[in-house]
């Protein structure tokens, strides 16, 4: 796959010119709606299929089906981040209209930590293929670690890094607005704002150690393994509220990234034995997140009418 520079550059620029236009249209702190977020999201996610749509007619179907199921495999299993972020947010008693800017910041660093990752795993990727049977079997470890531990997210607020974090940093438990420093006197104190920062920017760099290992069982393209990821994470905050309230529905879904782990890392595992064919990934992948997640809402379909109409009583 031939990208040349003006490409690469392209696609930066829109990337940062997205983020500016999201910026300027969340400048002010205010509660995201669901119909906000749902909007957000649909833009979000529709960007990215247009990148894909864009990929196959210039470079060809293969590499457009490369991109599509690395896109795939990154925001099925960013959606687990964001049980991450719920459990972080409401251990800090974030107020809903700051959690956008937090969100903000934390995919830009997310961005520039995937990228720095993306570049040195293609640089090891060329120099040693081998670490390519190393990927595969972290790839089903985590898989089948996953399938042991199906209902459990640790909570990033008892860390040791938090602990650590708290004593080191000199800090006040009180919200300023959206600001992460403050200055009381001569001091300067970070808010419960920086440490949530802190916190999500840590777990997406443990998330990553998953989702670049996996992108790269998919397409071996460095470019298509960062415009995966980024048009994968761009739409992750407006999913964080579109889905926010809507976590506990998701019961099988942690196993769904489970198998697909498991089932990617077969691949990278068996590339010089057997071919599978983009396609067959893709097809793979698409099925067992659909079955994961049309079962999971089955599953708690009456649990949901019981609470609509409980709601509806207390009203």
């Amino acid at each position: 796959m031939n990208v040349e520079f003006w490409m690469w550059a392209a696609v930066l620029g829109a990337i940062l010119l997205m983020l500016l236009v999201d910026l300027f249209a969340h400048r002010k702190a205010h509660e995201i709606s669901i119909k906000e977020a749902a909007l957000w999201s649909g833009f979000w996610v529709a960007t990215g299929i247009a990148f894909g749509i864009l990929i196959w007619n210039q470079f060809g179907a293969e590499y457009g089906q490369q991109y599509f199921a690395g896109f795939l495999i990154e925001k099925s299993l960013a959606i687990d981040n964001v049980f991450i972020w719920a459990i972080i947010f409401t251990s800090f008693a974030v107020p809903r209209k700051y959690q956008h800017r937090v969100l903000f910041l934390g995919v830009l660093g997310a961005l520039v930590f995937r990228g720095i990752f993306i570049a040195a795993g293609s640089v090891i990727i060329e120099s040693f293929a081998w670490v390519l049977y190393i990927f595969a079997a972290f790839l089903i470890f985590t898989g089948v670690q996953m399938l042991r531990k199906q209902a459990e997210h640790d909570d990033p607020s008892k860390s040791a890094f938090f602990q650590w974090f708290s004593r080191v940093v000199p800090s006040t438990n009180q919200y300023d607005g959206q600001k992460l420093l403050v200055r009381k006197g001569a001091k300067v104190l970070a808010t419960p704002l920086l440490m949530v920062l802190v916190l999500i920017e840590l777990t997406d760099i443990v998330f990553a150690v998953d989702s670049i290992p996996a992108i790269f069982a998919v397409t071996s393209e460095p470019f298509l393994v960062f415009t995966a990821n980024a048009f994968a994470i761009l739409g992750l905050r407006a999913m964080y509220f579109l889905l926010a309230d809507m976590m506990h529905r998701f019961v099988y879904l942690k196993l769904g990234l489970a198998l697909v782990l498991i089932w990617v890392g077969a691949k990278m595992g068996l590339h010089d034995i057997v071919k599978i064919p983009t396609s067959v990934s893709l097809l793979v992948i698409v099925g067992i997140l659909s079955i994961a997640i049309i079962a999971s809402f089955r599953a708690t379909k009456t649990t949901q009418k019981a609470e609509e109409e409980a709601a509806k009583v207390r009203e």
